[in-house]
């Protein structure tokens, strides 16, 4: 064929890929241990808040979170009913692993992403070398990352959040990016002009005027992480994906879309509870 001679030299991006992961593993181990003994402690942690508790004590102090943040009732009755809902549906625990999983990667992503932005945001220079990277972590399809997940870390919560966290940290940087650097420059000359040094500008002129675009990465990171549930099932990450991994293997039409409007009302409320925007 006329193009044999362009796959014939084929470019080795999969084989150097995999040369990468096999040095990463090889050499890295005790990284890995570490990552995972941290990731583990932090899913621990959050389990053990979540499920610990009565399940209505956890309601209340969500219900009664949704009213501080939001002082809207209704807000508050519809997070309440949303979790009466999921009780009497039978998937108190699923959610709650599901919700562990989405928290544990919201601080991570948070922790990482937010630092990250502000640092691309004052130096522009960086952004242009960092945003092929957001891009194609954004844009590789996410099946793709569980391969080195399991391969690093073997099967469970820690690989799942793995992937969900490299899937979902372009959203925080992005946006934490966007928020600092546009920040008026008015405001910026105002504050130097009274003698503030750039950490006083900071934190007292770019994260106050960023604050809404931060908070929208935050709301993105969660609802990107839910997003990720059913796939870290397929790695054995507990929660909602793995009713809907079992109604798919078993064509169980009931079990799937019982599962998955009960990942519908969590993703709702989630949205309603960050919906800073709406607070009266």
């Amino acid at each position: 064929m006329p193009l044999d001679w362009l796959t014939d030299n084929k470019i080795p991006v999969g084989k150097a890929a995999a040369s990468i992961f096999e040095w990463v593993r090889d050499n890295g181990e005790w990284f890995l241990d570490f990552l995972s003994m941290v990731m583990e402690a932090l899913i621990d942690g959050i389990l053990f808040v979540l499920q610990g508790p009565h399940p209505m004590i956890v309601v209340a102090v969500f219900v009664a979170l949704t009213y501080y943040l939001q002082r809207s009732w209704k807000v508050a009755l519809f997070v309440l009913l949303g979790f009466l809902f999921i009780l009497n549906q039978g998937y108190w625990d699923e959610t709650t692993e599901s919700l562990t999983l989405v928290l544990s990667a919201c601080v991570v992503c948070m922790a990482i992403g937010v630092p990250i932005g502000i640092f691309t945001a004052h130096r522009p220079r960086a952004y242009t070398y960092v945003r092929p990277i957001l891009d194609l972590m954004q844009t590789l399809p996410t099946f793709v990352y569980l391969i080195p997940a399991i391969v690093f870390f073997g099967i469970g919560m820690v690989p799942g959040l793995i992937a969900t966290v490299i899937f979902v940290l372009p959203a925080p940087i992005r946006l934490t990016h966007l928020g600092v650097s546009s920040t008026p420059q008015a405001l910026l000359e105002a504050a130097r002009a009274f003698g503030a040094t750039p950490r006083q500008t900071l934190y007292k002129v770019e994260l106050p005027y960023a604050l809404p675009q931060i908070m929208a990465g935050l709301n993105q990171t969660i609802m990107l992480s839910l997003s990720m549930v059913v796939v870290a099932a397929l790695v054995g990450a507990n929660g909602l994906g793995v009713p809907v991994v079992r109604a798919l293997n078993q064509v169980n039409t009931a079990l799937g879309f019982e599962s998955g409007f009960v990942i519908v009302v969590v993703a709702i409320m989630l949205d309603r509870i960050l919906n800073l925007g709406g607070r009266k």
